[in-house]
Formats: structure tokens, sequence, C-alpha cells
């Protein structure tokens, strides 16, 4: 008889031949590098947020007769709300976001955003132009609105986002 022709003691290796186990603790990524104290951490600022209340937006082009369309859109949203207002709450409201939409519409921007919410018989109109104008934002505006009888106002300027935020709250009874 012949030798076996695959080895001495005659065994036949595994065909395939086996693959090995995968290693037990993934290798684990290399960990950042803890921050300097000299490091200043900047957080984000918050973006606008209106949440848990009814709210309506709109998106207006900027043309000479916006302003108007702004303030009959914030009235005529509040009355299908279930708001009634006296005429002159009304006019006043009207107005409050006649202004805020002539001065986001100053800021040269080719729209601006409207945002309406209410929560306890208060209303806030908020006003973003998308854009930064070049003259500071002056506090003539916000004397304005504020003869108009709202609770609260004011604007800010979002550098990062490259727009300005102009808002008022205000009553909705009496």
């Amino acid at each position: 008889m012949a030798a076996p022709p695959d080895g001495e003691d005659g065994h036949r290796p595994d065909y395939p031949p086996k693959t090995p186990p995968p290693p037990k603790k993934p290798v684990e990524p290399p960990r950042p590098e803890s921050a300097t104290p000299a490091s200043v951490l900047v957080r984000p600022r918050p973006a606008a947020r209106i949440a848990n209340r009814r709210a309506a937006n709109w998106t207006l082009e900027n043309a000479p007769w916006t302003p108007a369309k702004a303030g009959r859109h914030v009235t005529a949203k509040l009355a299908e709300w279930g708001y009634r207002l006296d005429h002159d709450r009304e006019a006043d409201i009207a107005e409050v976001t006649v202004l805020l939409a002539h001065a986001a519409l100053t800021d040269g921007g080719r729209r601006i955003s409207l945002h309406l919410a209410d929560q306890d018989h208060q209303a806030l109109i908020l006003l973003l132009s998308h854009q930064v104008g070049d003259a500071p934002e002056g506090e003539d505006l916000l004397r304005e609105v504020t003869a108009l009888g709202v609770v609260s106002c004011g604007t800010d300027t979002d550098l990062e986002d490259g727009g300005r935020r102009r808002w008022a709250l205000t009553d909705l009874v009496g």
C-alpha cells in the first residue's frame, strides 16, 4: 500500500480554512483632548421656539403693501381663534404688527417671516427679517410699540443666522 498523499498521518486539512474569531473587545477610538482652561465654550443662541400653544406663521415678500397685509393676517387669525376684540384693541394690534413688519422690511431682505402664537389671553407677534440692516436698531420703534399697549416688546440681532427678531407680547382682553 502506498503512503497517504496529504500528510504523514493521513489527516487532510479543512477547506476552506477557518477564520479567526473577532476580538472580544472592540478597539476603542481615541478620546478627545480635554478643553484647556484658557479655552472658552461658546453656547449657540437658542432659536425662537413656539411650543404647546396655537401658532400660525406666514412668509411675506418685501413689498410696500406687506406691513398692512401682516396686520390683516394677525387680526384675522385672532378672530378665527375666537378672540372678540373691540375695534380699538384690534386696531392697536394691527398697528403693532405694521410697525414691526415695516422695521423688518427696512433691513433690506427679500422676505420676512411673521409668527403669531397665543396663550392665556395674550398674543406673541414675532417678525424675523432674515437680514441684518445697516443702521443700528433704535429705541424709537420700541417706544412706538409700547405706546400701543403691549405687555412686553424687544428686538435682537443674530449675527450667526444673519437676521433680526422683533417681537411684542400683547393682551387680548379689554
